[in-house]
Parts: C-alpha cells; structure tokens; sequence
C-alpha cells in the first residue's frame, strides 16, 4: 500500500496515507526530536537495556531515562519485557532501526554535504 524506497512506483506516492497513519508518523517524529530519546532508541536498536545502563550510556538521570522511555513506548517504538526484577527495552522491530538509520544517514548527508545516491 505505502512506497517502501525510492525505486517504489511514483504513483504510490501520490496518494495520501490514511489521517491515522499521518499522526501516528506526526508522534513518532515528535518522539526522535529529542536528542537523548535519539540516543536512548539508538542503544536499544543494539540491543536490550535497562534504565540504569541506559541512564550511564547516554549520561543522564535514571528518572530523565524512565520518561523518555516511557514517552517511547507510548508511540509504538519501544517494547519492554521483566528480567527477573529489572525491566529491560529494546527497539521494536526492523522498521524502527531502518527509520533511525536513515535519519543518521541524512543528518551525515547534511552535515558532510555528500552527494545523494538518487
């Protein structure tokens, strides 16, 4: 239904997502703006964490850390699961590494001025 990468038909793309989709992708943008969300969601595409290895890594408080991952989860890019008496994070699932590593990439584009490869 929706384009998957540039090589996708360009007729994909001019239909418009469903309002839902929109705002789902809104909040989840709104969610990567933060730099430490960023970092924290970049750790947990490595792999599982908890907050207190989250919280050292990315230097921040543990309760800073809990919020951000807290407002992560709420958008769907989060999941969470108990290890005896810690909870441990990991990114959920290939399309939100995907989405993270395309935003680096364009921030390194950005930032180095390479040329696109389109």
């Amino acid at each position: 239904m929706y384009a998957r990468d540039d090589s996708a038909s360009a007729e994909a793309w001019q239909r418009l997502p469903e309002s839902e989709h929109v705002e789902a992708a809104a909040e989840s943008f709104r969610m990567l703006a933060d730099p430490t969300r960023l970092r924290i969601l970049w750790l947990l595409c490595g792999g599982e964490h908890d907050v207190g290895t989250l919280a050292e890594k990315v230097v921040a408080a543990r309760p800073s850390v809990s919020q951000h991952l807290a407002k992560l989860r709420m958008t769907g890019l989060v999941a969470a699961r108990r290890d005896g008496r810690r909870v441990v994070y990991r990114a959920r699932g290939g399309h939100v590494r995907r989405l993270l590593r395309e935003a680096m990439e364009a921030a390194d584009h950005h930032l180095t001025g390479a040329p696109d490869h389109n």
